[in-house]
């Protein structure tokens, strides 16, 4: 089941919200289609076409950041420890034993301000090509969390990164605009309640409902009209 989870639904729910992101930012989607039309034309990519093609890694990872696939996790203590503060000046936390669980939201860490700035609510890859902002990042390993951290980080990472490249590559060989139709064409009570445009944060815009069931997922499904380039006419 695990690997299954993996393999599959955590990719797909990351190709749904890359999807959404391109279709209500064109121009991400203008920038990146000319970014991967750098590549031979029409040809599947390799592996190290896919590693040269840096804004669709920083797309990917907003991405991550905003909505990760497994938008709430846990862990549970084998035995009686602490668990140091951010502070070594701090006192560590008790964790009492055994099988003590502590939850937590990479979904909501993602998107706090004082981790990641005033502009967290908002979806900009170019976060991710900031040499700065990388470089804070990379110091703190789990301030980014889609695929954990530490000794339990996902075996897959590598895995998942190149699948949804490939898919993200030959989908944009094809297909030159994204046109979101949530309201149109999904089902009834599946876009978010009108009342949601009185709360804070992404909820106050957003055109599709998360919901979570162990992976992220679009309730009712993400809805878009993709119109075919010219050139594959």
């Amino acid at each position: 089941m695990n690997i299954l989870l993996a393999a599959r639904d955590t990719t797909a729910s990351l190709l749904t919200f890359m999807c959404y992101f391109l279709a209500i930012h064109p121009g991400v989607l203008k920038r990146l289609r000319e970014e991967i039309l750098t590549l031979r034309s029409g040809e599947s990519p390799s592996y190290e076409d896919i590693r040269s093609l840096k804004y669709l890694r920083a797309c990917l990872n907003e991405t991550l950041r905003l909505f990760p696939p497994v938008p709430s996790n846990e862990r549970a203590s084998v035995k009686t420890t602490t668990l140091p503060r951010a502070s070594p000046l701090e006192k560590p936390f008790y964790m009492p034993g055994p099988h003590t669980t502590i939850s937590y939201v990479p979904l909501l860490m993602h998107r706090r301000k004082d981790l990641w700035g005033e502009d967290a609510d908002d979806f900009l890859p170019e976060r991710w090509l900031d040499e700065k902002r990388v470089q804070e990042l990379t110091k703190d390993p789990f301030r980014f969390l889609p695929f954990n951290a530490g000794p339990r980080i996902c075996l897959g990472q590598n895995f998942a990164y190149n699948q949804a490249s490939f898919v993200m590559v030959k989908l944009l060989q094809n297909f030159d605009t994204f046109d979101l139709r949530q309201k149109q064409d999904a089902p009834e009570g599946a876009i978010p309640p009108e009342s949601w445009k009185n709360l804070t944060g992404r909820a106050a815009y957003e055109q599709v409902w998360p919901r979570n069931v162990v992976t992220l997922y679009a309730k009712g499904g993400l809805w878009i009209y993709m119109g075919m380039s010219r050139s594959q006419e």
